[in-house]
């Protein structure tokens, strides 16, 4: 039986909410420990020699210590099961905005898209209306136009409505007209394209359980996730990936972050209808045999799955993704069924109850 599953039952999990400070604080104390010597005499060698101020600059760069609270930060940092990073700052790498603007209007969020092309459609339509003001007269009206009356006459001339109640007369005015109608055309065209790609976006509705299990029936210790397609269009060819990954803290002091694949009974699905059971059998071989509870949890370990597929209505390619960290698993756990047969003889699937798991009774071999 794993190491990891010695202590057997939902009840050996409770362990893994204390282990957190405690155990990162043994680990980069024994960490210091180790380095301390070679330090020590890094510092008599550097205490004779000419102490120049690269020397210095880089000795400074290798003898760091870091915190307990630093040390936990750049662990959270590195974990996969949250959805968003915004909480991560990016030093070195410039924001192209205006290069990969079709990137950043495909993932804003709706709210963020929609205030900004507001914006932008104020200020395009208060640009020309200045224009307009800087040649007076030559936009005529059936009474003296004010600024307002010139960024209305903008905003009907940028849609290319033209109501007729204002009209240019000038050789200049008309002259912005011809390029505000231009951008306009263009203005219009890009945005429909914009929309209509958010919504065309391929999206995978398919759904991961809320935890993992460990189920030991039979004798077999397995890993199992129950994945579902929530659409009644099929997935076909589906490809399934789980690795483990862990953050390993090298002799140097250095963060690693190490991806072991799980290998899975099941790694290709011709086609996903309804719901399927992902299992890793944890034998000698895998990574979860010889690991305990300390030390996942002291390393951060997730266990990541990546779904692939083609969506049989649309013939696109969707992708699927999550995350779970080692206090969402249960042991001795399997889950429910949610398909039965229905007293007409068609089948029922449950979705209400796809998260729904169960303990069993723990093996005796």
């Amino acid at each position: 039986m794993p190491v990891w599953e010695e202590r057997g039952g939902a009840a050996c999990f409770p362990c893994l909410f204390i282990l957190e400070e405690g155990m990162m604080k043994r680990i980069w104390r024994r960490l210091n420990e180790q380095r301390s010597s070679s330090m020590q005499e890094e510092g008599e060698r550097q205490e004779a020699s000419a102490h120049s101020s690269t020397a210095g600059e880089n000795s400074g760069k290798t003898k760091k210590h870091i915190s307990t609270k630093e040390a936990i930060r750049r662990f959270r940092t590195h974990a996969l099961d949250e959805k968003k990073h915004a909480d991560v700052v990016r030093v070195g790498v410039q924001d192209a905005l205006w290069s990969d603007l079709y990137h950043h209007a495909l993932t804003a969020s709706w709210a963020a898209f929609t205030f900004w092309a507001f914006v932008s459609y104020v200020l395009v339509n208060l640009l020309f209306a200045v224009l307009y003001a800087l040649v007076p007269g030559e936009v005529t009206g059936p009474h003296p136009l004010s600024f307002l009356d010139l960024f209305f006459f903008s905003v009907q001339t940028l849609s290319t409505v033209g109501y007729g109640g204002m009209v240019p007369s000038g050789v200049a005015a008309n002259v912005i007209v011809s390029f505000e109608v231009l951008l306009g055309m263009m203005v219009n065209a890009l945005a429909a394209g914009a929309v209509f790609a958010r919504i065309a976006r391929p999206r995978a509705r398919i759904i991961f359980s809320n935890r993992a299990v460990v189920s030991d029936e039979n004798g077999v210790s397995a890993l199992c996730i129950r994945i579902a397609n929530c659409r009644r269009s099929l997935i076909l060819s589906v490809d399934v990936e789980v690795a483990l990954s862990r953050l390993i803290v090298t002799h140097d002091g250095h963060l690693e972050r190490r991806f072991e694949p799980l290998t899975l009974v099941q790694a290709h699905v011709p086609v996903l209808r309804f719901a399927f059971v992902l299992a890793h059998v944890v034998t000698k071989t895998s990574p979860l045999h010889s690991c305990s509870l300390q030390e996942l949890q002291a390393e951060e370990a997730e266990i990541i799955v990546t779904v692939t597929g083609t969506d049989e209505a649309m013939g696109q390619t969707v992708f699927a993704r999550t995350a779970y960290a080692f206090d969402k698993v249960l042991h001795n756990h399997r889950f429910v069924d949610i398909i039965h047969t229905r007293p007409s003889g068609g089948l029922a699937v449950d979705y209400s109850r796809f998260h729904d798991i169960e303990a069993h009774a723990p093996s005796q071999d």
